[in-house]
């Protein structure tokens, strides 16, 4: 029976309408790995009619954000002449995976019909090139030349885990994509640091305040747990206790997000599985989101418990109590003092400093600076060790310099260190002006990571944060040592009443 005109007339409008073909012909694999017909949720219709030409998307889990961008880019690229998409994965397998799952497996499913329209001419493990001149590749890095749809997946774990890597995405790719073609971001939050989180602030302060954005700006995009449908537990009758009940009107009262029964047992369902990870995976809010321990993070938990029992706060400095200082003084590399002054259990953390590609005598100075009336400097162990060149010990040229009240922490392995400072946090007060390098380094020291293997070593990681941290066990170690190391001035110590006999300055002999 032959195909009316007003028939192929009007087939020929449904495939000239993205969102008719987004949601009629293209096939994908669902959660239990069954063959369905791609249509779009709540999410994905949101994204695609508020969609920018830059765009982030911090999010729940499994919402299928990277799914509509595989498909909205595949669809952009069959339908248009010498058009380029790039899908960046934050790992080897889930770039393999993304490749097979949804673009191939989107290919192979397509009517017959269009397929013979537009052949595939050159096809690998990563990349597919068409009749029409356009192609798609999924990688886990940046590539050379221009594309004009480009999607980023998980950047939040790359920012975390590959910061070289993140590095390259944003001057190798991101930086490469022109004006008026398309970017989307989006991930899972992970710790308050990186380009993820930077570009994620930056959108939503322009987002809140109304900013018109150039082309070149991202559009933020957040999308919590509870917008999704599917997030619901309707039949589940166990009770829900006084603590989740707690979470669940701050929500309300802070922030005006209403739960019903259905919702709020599903997330106390995932919750119990999920624990700590809740917040990173199944956010409720933007600042939950990032506000989340970090996989491998030391210090998290017990920094959260600093920010929850507001142990932040302004210090002021009392002149009758004197200030002791925990150095990590690293050998060509960034050194770190904190200060501290004791008031019976309580450590208040009053001031930091940083620098490096200085000298000891730099350091000095800036002790004598600050003007403080010194108690203990205690220094990290291998500050014993001479100096093949000149057989002199740092420790000796800090004395030779006129420090006095020097203390060795004794050596320890790092994991017991970091047991140490485990142990101490619940003593420990932070000025919130003069300490906030030190507070906001803390949660974000970590782990290093495996490439290879995928997983976390066991052993910290190198980083801008790790001095601080190591500055701390140095502290932790000293604090603990009992007393073979006094870290609080005794009135009864010669030291004391030498220094008490002195005129003025107490730093110098």
């Amino acid at each position: 029976m032959p195909i009316s005109p007003s028939t192929i007339q009007d087939f020929k409008e449904k495939l000239s309408d993205p969102f008719w073909r987004i949601n009629n012909l293209y096939f994908i694999k669902d959660k239990e790995g069954n063959k369905v017909r791609f249509k779009m949720n709540q999410e994905q219709e949101h994204l695609l009619e508020n969609l920018h030409y830059f765009n982030i998307v911090p999010k729940a889990r499994q919402l299928g954000v990277t799914t509509f961008f595989c498909i909205l880019y595949f669809d952009q690229i069959l339908f248009n002449e010498h058009k380029h998409a790039g899908i960046i994965a934050h790992t080897r397998e889930h770039a393999k995976k993304i490749f097979k799952d949804k673009i191939k497996f989107a290919w192979d499913n397509l009517p017959s019909w269009l397929k013979s329209t537009i052949s595939a001419t050159t096809e690998t493990t990563q990349e597919m090139t068409f009749s029409n001149g356009s192609t798609i590749f999924v990688s886990t890095s940046a590539r050379s030349g221009t594309v004009q749809y480009l999607h980023i997946s998980e950047f939040g774990f790359t920012c975390q885990h590959y910061p070289d890597k993140a590095e390259e995405i944003v001057s190798g790719s991101i930086n490469t994509v022109d004006a008026g073609q398309y970017v989307s971001v989006e991930s899972t939050a992970e710790g308050k640091e990186g380009y993820f989180y930077d570009f994620c602030m930056d959108a939503k302060a322009k987002h809140d305040s109304g900013a018109h954005l150039s082309e070149l700006e991202y559009k933020y995009f957040f999308f919590p747990w509870f917008g999704h449908d599917g997030y619901r537990l309707d039949n589940a009758t166990f009770p829900i206790t006084r603590f989740y009940e707690e979470y669940f009107r701050k929500l309300e009262v802070d922030h005006g997000i209403k739960l019903d029964d259905g919702q709020k047992r599903w997330y106390i369902n995932k919750h119990q599985s999920n624990k700590d990870k809740m917040f990173s995976q199944y956010p409720s809010t933007i600042e939950e989101a990032f506000n989340a321990s970090i996989q491998g993070a030391y210090y998290a938990g017990q920094m959260q418990k600093v920010h929850e029992e507001k142990r932040i706060r302004p210090i002021p400095i009392d002149d009758t109590i004197a200030v002791d200082t925990w150095w990590d003084l690293g050998m060509n590399d960034e050194n770190v003092i904190i200060f501290t002054q004791s008031f019976g259990p309580e450590i208040r953390i009053i001031d930091t400093y940083s620098n490096s590609g200085e000298g000891l005598s730099h350091y000095v100075k800036v002790l004598r600076d600050k003007g403080y009336r010194y108690g203990y400097h205690t220094l990290p162990h291998d500050v014993e060790v001479r100096e093949l060149g000149t057989g002199i010990s740092r420790k000796e040229t800090l004395a030779n310099l006129g420090m006095s009240g020097i203390r060795v922490a004794k050596k320890t392995t790092v994991q017991e260190g970091i047991e140490k400072v485990r142990s101490l946090f619940s003593r420990c007060f932070f000025d919130e002006t003069r300490t906030e390098p030190l507070y906001k380094a803390l949660p974000l020291y970590r782990k290093e990571w495996d490439d290879k293997l995928g997983v976390f070593k066991d052993k910290p990681r190198h980083d801008k944060y790790s001095h601080f941290a190591d500055a701390m066990r140095v502290m932790a170690v000293g604090w603990m040592d009992g007393g073979s190391m006094p870290l609080s001035i005794d009135p009864s110590d010669p030291y004391y009443e030498e220094m008490a006999r002195k005129d003025g300055d107490n730093f110098f002999g």
